[in-house]
């Protein structure tokens, strides 16, 4: 009596009844159902039906009446040959079920990576964009050696100057004349600079 009491409670969930079919695994009746399907959409298939047609045919004609076990007009054969494409339809649209399912998720994961691609290959677009601007401020190999072949003109320029103003110096020194009085040019002035003594017009030489 508690037991069917506890039984009507509605608080909790009625079982289900009626009846419980056998369960089987999908995946393995999938495997199956594909096996069949590409076993039939072979040439082997065709000729070995071919032939057991063939076959039937010429024994319920070319037998004995008392062996032939499906007389025309081969009633048997009929319902055999029914009952495989009954049979072989819903089996081949199983199997173009799962392929079908095989292609979305291969579709999806080529997708996925083509996605992947395109925003590795943005990414990489902007990096080499960033490197282009970035290269774009850098001192090339052309400009450095442009610079400094003027820097070496430079300086033997200012080497040939620094040599002519010492040879002039040389001269004055062993003639013992007094310099003329001429206007101070850029020699003098870079003479003057090294620290060495400059010849003015207004200051007498020293005597001997």
């Amino acid at each position: 009596m508690a037991d069917q009491r506890r039984a009507e409670r509605l608080d909790q969930p009625r079982e289900p009844r009626g009846v419980k079919l056998p369960r089987f695994d999908p995946e393995a009746f999938g495997r199956w159902s594909e096996g069949i399907a590409r076993g039939m959409g072979t040439a082997n298939f065709i000729v070995y039906m071919t032939v057991v047609i063939a076959a039937w045919f010429l024994w319920n004609t070319l037998a004995p009446r008392d062996l032939q076990f499906d007389p025309y007009t081969f009633t048997f054969l009929t319902l055999v040959l029914s009952l495989q494409a009954s049979y072989a339809a819903p089996l081949i649209l199983l199997a173009q079920n799962r392929q079908t399912d095989r292609d979305r998720v291969a579709l999806e994961e080529d997708r996925r990576r083509a996605t992947m691609q395109k925003a590795d290959t943005e990414y990489l677009a902007r990096e080499v964009a960033a490197l282009r601007i970035a290269l774009g401020e850098v001192a090339t190999r052309d400009f450095l050696r442009s610079e400094l072949a003027r820097l070496a003109e430079e300086l033997d320029e200012a080497n040939q100057r620094r040599q002519k103003l010492e040879r002039r110096q040389q001269e004055r020194a062993q003639r013992g004349a007094e310099p003329l009085d001429e206007p101070r040019d850029e020699l003098d002035t870079d003479f003057a600079r090294d620290g060495r003594p400059e010849h003015r017009a207004d200051r007498p030489p020293a005597s001997g």
